[in-house]
């Protein structure tokens, strides 16, 4: 009996201690040698795969940053593409560890679907797009059009509620995935599409002639996109936290991927902190002191992910706006790693 009991007990342990750790996302990503990323479907400028399927994007730099602070290396990351209606399920199941997928913060997100938001990796708004052989110069002038856009989104809601607000009729035109709705439009099945301003940028690449179509003024909602992991482990968190942090305190401090070495000799004792050469400030994140620096050196600082991606100098176009440096006019702003 008492063998019994003591196998029983061992058992019980084990389970205890196989739960204990399944639940710890660092420890599951360390043994496994990698981690995965929910992106989008394909959303030039953000998370938009070639043709051999190699992924490229703003939050596609995040993923790889993470992993190269976590593992070391920055191709230590699986992408997995998900439709809007989907992502969340994912991330909950456990199916992905982060969600980087221009997914807005919002309420009922942060307190009902079992998400924590890391931060604000861009400071976005829903915009509509239109032809321009319309003559329409403002969305105040869109009483009665039909509407492109997809299920599952904050921009459902915010389009039904600035026709409400302004009083005028409209039909709404949904589809389940992002590229649906681009398709629908470019056919002309609807006279507006509309989604985050940064999404309409991407997507006008996509249609037949892009320089046929743009993008009205009127900004009709706010939209702080940011990666989203799961509720219940704090260490994960502030890792994915910590990591937006380190992009936008690197740029802010003069830290490139080019000069990160260099930098190490700096006198500056910020510097020294963030690039682990003065204190132990990986420790608390289950990190070591090169965290920092290895993710800098893998994707570059936050101008530079944003300017490689989405800048003037790529087909997108996009200015920093909101999303420069509250040092430069913006409203990007970290805190300090001490």
């Amino acid at each position: 009996m008492k063998r019994v009991i003591g196998e029983t007990a061992l058992v019980i342990g084990a389970l205890t201690f196989a739960c204990t750790a399944q639940a710890t996302t660092l420890e599951k990503v360390k043994h496994s040698g990698f981690f995965t990323c929910g992106v989008s479907q394909g959303n030039p400028g953000f998370s938009n795969p070639d043709n051999e399927g190699n992924w490229s994007g703003f939050d596609v730099d995040y993923c790889r940053a993470v992993a190269a602070a976590v593992l070391g290396e920055a191709s230590a990351v699986k992408f997995r593409p998900l439709a809007s209606p989907e992502r969340f399920t994912a991330l909950q199941s456990g199916e992905i560890d982060i969600l980087s997928r221009t997914t807005t913060w919002t309420m009922s997100r942060d307190t009902s679907l079992g998400a924590n938001f890391a931060g604000v990796m861009y400071y976005d708004g829903q915009a509509m797009m239109v032809r321009k052989e319309l003559g329409i110069t403002s969305a105040l002038e869109l009483a009665g059009a039909s509407v492109c856009t997809a299920t599952g989104t904050t921009t459902e809601l915010n389009i039904a509620d600035f026709f409400r607000v302004n009083n005028m009729p409209y039909e709404v035109v949904a589809f389940e995935k992002n590229d649906e709705v681009t398709q629908a439009y470019d056919a002309g099945r609807c006279d507006v599409y509309t989604i985050d301003a940064s999404g309409l940028h991407a997507n006008r690449l996509k249609l037949t002639n892009p320089g046929d179509h743009m993008i009205l003024p009127e900004i009709i909602s706010k939209e702080p996109l940011g990666p989203v992991v799961r509720q219940g482990d704090d260490q994960w968190l502030n890792i994915a936290k910590w990591t937006l942090f380190a992009l936008v305190n690197a740029e802010e401090l003069g830290i490139t991927q080019a000069n990160v070495e260099d930098m190490k000799g700096s006198d500056n004792p910020e510097v020294k902190r963030f690039l682990g050469v003065e204190g132990a400030y990986g420790e608390a994140l289950g990190l070591d002191t090169g965290w920092a620096a290895r993710l800098i050196a893998a994707v570059g600082n936050y101008g530079e992910v944003f300017d490689r991606n989405l800048g003037p100098q790529t087909p997108l176009g996009i200015e920093r706006g909101l999303n420069a440096l509250w040092s430069n006019g913006g409203i990007q702003y970290a805190p300090p790693v001490r």
